[in-house]
């Protein structure tokens, strides 16, 4: 019933640009935050991005100037412009969805490649 699925994905150049999307349905999407979180091949899931139900957004340092988290609540999704791609952004974006005190919820990822 609780939903979240990626798309956008794909193999970009360097210095290229994708938008990923996470559409959601079966709970309150504004209610919650949405983030963007990466993880590599041999390393830890991190947090990429994040936007609250008032719309405060925080990135981490690495992507901070070369990505935008947005969200659009009457379609109830989120979405993640990445610009100024490098092959260290290379990695499987995850969706989640969390609300203090309530589950959170997990997409199942979309491929990022970048690569020359």
């Amino acid at each position: 019933q609780m939903q979240l699925v990626e798309s956008g994905g794909g193999l970009v150049q360097p210095g290229g640009s994708l938008r990923l999307s996470c559409a959601a349905s079966g709970f309150t999407f504004s209610r919650y935050a949405m983030s963007w979180y990466r993880q590599a091949p041999g390393k830890e899931r991190e947090l990429v991005a994040s936007i609250t139900s008032a719309r405060t957004t925080n990135y981490a340092s690495s992507v901070k100037g070369r990505f935008t988290i947005s969200r659009d609540n009457i379609k109830n999704t989120v979405y993640l412009q990445m610009n100024s791609l490098k092959p260290e952004d290379t990695a499987v974006y995850y969706c989640n969805a969390d609300r203090p005190g309530w589950q959170s919820y997990w997409g199942q990822g979309t491929q990022v490649t970048v690569s020359s």
